[in-house]
């Protein structure tokens, strides 16, 4: 089978959720599938469910705490950069037939990664692997060299009503 590049972007919610429900859906075929989190590195229901249950997802995090809305630490930059080093070893390896790239599009935004990277993983990937980039903000030349390009918009959030996110919802 040919693995194809999808990248879902854009300001409204459910980027994360899509690769996720597309990981479930893989692993219910019997493919194998690794997450790689960029900017993330708390641990939220869904990473423990797939942790505790999903024996054929594996779940790396290449982030500390959140830094949205201030500039990223040095920290912030060497995890990002240690992950893209194992993701461009795990995506060339062909082990797996699913590899999503959660939050990499923030990652090359906050210039904790380049974007040149990422394209060069998108060029050599094997044939089977199925790439999967999430994150608002893509940049675009990662649009251009995709396959399938999503974008949620956002219409209404109750965030914006004050509501905070919310266990097994939102985190």
């Amino acid at each position: 089978m040919k693995g194809y590049v999808q990248v879902y972007t854009g300001n409204g919610k459910g980027k994360t959720t899509a690769s996720l429900g597309l990981a479930l859906r893989a692993v219910g075929a019997g493919l194998k599938v690794f997450i790689g989190q960029f900017v993330k590195g708390q641990i939220y229901s869904e990473i423990k469910a797939i942790r505790e249950s999903l024996t054929n997802i594996t779940v790396e995090q290449y982030g500390g705490e959140c830094f949205i809305g201030k500039n990223p630490t040095q920290k912030e930059i060497i995890l990002a950069q240690n992950g893209l080093n194992e993701v461009r070893k795990i995506v060339s390896s062909g082990q797996y037939d699913l590899v999503i790239l959660d939050e990499a599009n923030i990652a090359t935004y906050f210039k904790l990664i380049d974007p040149i990277d990422l394209l060069d993983i998108i060029q050599h990937k094997p044939d089977h692997v199925e790439l999967v980039i999430t994150g608002r903000n893509a940049d675009k030349r990662i649009i251009e060299a995709a396959d399938l390009v999503t974008e949620m918009k956002e219409v209404k959030h109750y965030y914006q009503n004050g509501v905070k996110s919310r266990k097994g919802i939102e985190s």
